[in-house]
């Protein structure tokens, strides 16, 4: 027995059998209004026997897009990089796109060129930015973004300009943690911040000096030390907080792995939570209903981040195809509060 290749089944075999125009077809493929409700389910009756299946990328491309986006990403080890490049995925599948992801092992100009440059040259219809936001990283970014020919999203920035940004309100995030410790009757609250050169680390700061606020406290600065996102780093943090200030009450980690390291030093240091100190994290990782005690945290659904990110670049390129304007602006999620043990103060 001689086997043969089976022959694809075009549009033109379609509206053969259907008893209509290729025209016709093609409008029922791409769910123009044009089209009878008769005709329509016939023509779709006729493509299920045949098993047609459109030429997805010729259409793509008939229609000037790819319903490809490219993202800029960095930082896979950390939860909240991983949590949204997974909200990115999931939303753009379920709009139709496909990605193309480039990971940045080092932020500088020579990647960042080689990174868009690959993007631009596989014609992707826009990019999202998916890479924390350095202080100074505008300075030299700025100009190159301001050239590309096709839309792009940052996360996790203050807009400048046009930019169209994505954000987590961190600030909101900070204040929601420093506010709760207040709430429960503490004082004298310490911060272990992320690198100093994260906006998302500084905007946490912002909102623990803007809770502080109320306190009479003047010197904040000696409440504070700088981390590294890493659990030895909230461990080194508490030491070092402890040692400048023995009265300490209670502790914000700008992220859930340095609170636990805080929490491994406060063990340490014969200090039991919540009776001695107080500690609040931020992210709620799966993991943070599971320390002991368990953890207080501020919740952040990063998923949405990026599945939002995804939906704001849909409406700009049909915006864009429609000849209208998308404005400018930052669209914000808001976080939340998982209140634990590791901060009630039973003694209220």
């Amino acid at each position: 027995m001689i086997l043969r290749p089976n022959k694809k089944v075009t549009i033109k075999d379609v509206a053969k059998a259907a008893g209509v125009s290729t025209q016709t077809v093609s409008r029922v493929i791409n769910d123009r209004h044009d089209v009878s409700p008769e005709t329509r389910a016939h023509v779709q009756q006729i493509i299920n026997n045949l098993g047609y299946s459109p030429n997805i990328i010729a259409r793509s491309l008939s229609r000037g897009r790819t319903n490809t986006l490219g993202v800029v990403g960095y930082g896979l080890e950390y939860f909240g990089s991983f949590s949204v490049l997974t909200g990115i995925e999931q939303k753009a599948h379920d709009l139709g796109f496909s990605l193309l992801l480039s990971l940045l092992d080092q932020i500088e100009p020579v990647n960042v060129d080689q990174s868009i440059n690959e993007l631009l040259s596989r014609q992707v219809d826009g990019i999202i930015w998916a890479v924390h936001w350095q202080v100074n990283t505008f300075e030299w970014l700025g100009p190159k973004f301001e050239q590309l020919t096709v839309p792009l999203v940052f996360l996790n920035k203050l807009p400048r300009g046009n930019d169209i940004v994505v954000a987590m309100n961190n600030r909101l995030g900070g204040r929601l943690a420093t506010e709760h410790l207040l709430d429960q009757g503490y004082r004298r609250i310490g911060i272990i911040t992320g690198p100093t050169d994260w906006w998302e680390a500084k905007e946490r700061e912002a909102g623990w000096r803007d809770a502080m606020e109320q306190t009479n406290i003047k010197d904040l600065d000696r409440f504070k030390v700088v981390g590294d996102w890493w659990a030895a780093s909230g461990d080194v943090g508490l030491h070092t907080l402890y040692a400048r200030s023995p009265k300490i009450e209670a502790v914000f980690a700008c992220n859930d792995q340095m609170a636990l390291g805080a929490m491994q030093a406060a063990r340490r240091l014969g200090l039991r939570i919540p009776d001695d100190l107080a500690i609040v994290g931020f992210d709620d990782i799966p993991e943070a209903a599971y320390f002991y005690p368990s953890l207080t945290t501020v919740q952040q659904d990063v998923k949405a981040l990026g599945a939002l990110a995804v939906e704001q670049m849909s409406k700009i390129i049909q915006a864009n195809q429609n000849g209208e304007i998308f404005n400018s602006d930052i669209s914000w999620i808001t976080p939340g509060l998982s209140v634990r043990q590791s901060s009630i103060n039973n003694s209220q």
